[in-house]
């Protein structure tokens, strides 16, 4: 009977891990390469990698938007580092198009630097600051005060098709291994060399 206990506990956490979903990844670079089914990208640390391209692949395009567009009730996506005196600073500033209001709403760690956060948020308030404005972004766990410096990138997203991604694009690219091999799911570019800030 113990032996059959057993057997069940290997096959359900078997399963189990055949039903978790494969690690994703988030590449930073330029497209090297392209093709109708896969990628070259040169990543932002000059590795490059391989991706093959899903069928169902969402492209976006990201462009600088002016910084005004930040106004209490748009939906915004911010990167952000914390300073000596532990106040949140911006890096960069996504404004969402309305149909994306809710994407990834909360407070969580980036890797767009060492220590950098990401929150998505809506804007309840923007007051002038010491060091620029600073908004005030509440989401359904919490609320977060961020400083939004002067100079730094302030874009948003439209949606695109792959005529965008063409060598020498810079991109910021969503992957997932898939049959063992990494593939891109979602592309992010810009466009005439513009970078993917976040």
């Amino acid at each position: 009977m113990k032996n059959v206990l057993l057997l069940a506990l290997a096959l359900f956490a078997a399963t189990a891990f055949a039903q978790s979903p494969p690690p994703s990844m988030r590449l930073r670079g330029t497209i090297e390469k392209i093709d109708p089914t896969s990628m070259v990208i040169k990543e932002r640390n000059g590795e490059t990698m391989t991706l093959a391209i899903a069928d169902d692949l969402r492209v976006a395009e990201v462009m600088p938007v002016d910084p005004k567009t930040i106004q209490s009730g748009t939906y915004v996506g911010t990167a952000a580092i914390a300073g000596a005196d532990g106040k949140l600073s911006a890096l960069e500033v996504l404004v969402f198009p309305e149909a994306m209001r809710g994407t990834g709403e909360g407070h969580s760690q980036w890797d767009l630097q060492p220590g950098s956060t990401m929150t998505n948020a809506t804007v309840s308030e923007v007051v002038p600051g010491a060091k620029g404005r600073e908004m005030t972004l509440r989401y359904k766990d919490g609320e977060k005060t961020i400083i939004v410096p002067e100079g730094i990138p302030v874009v948003t997203l439209k949606p695109a098709d792959r005529s965008l991604l063409v060598p020498g694009a810079k991109v910021l690219v969503s992957a997932q291994v898939r049959n063992g091999t990494p593939t891109a799911l979602r592309v992010t570019a810009g466009r005439n060399g513009f970078a993917p800030p976040m």
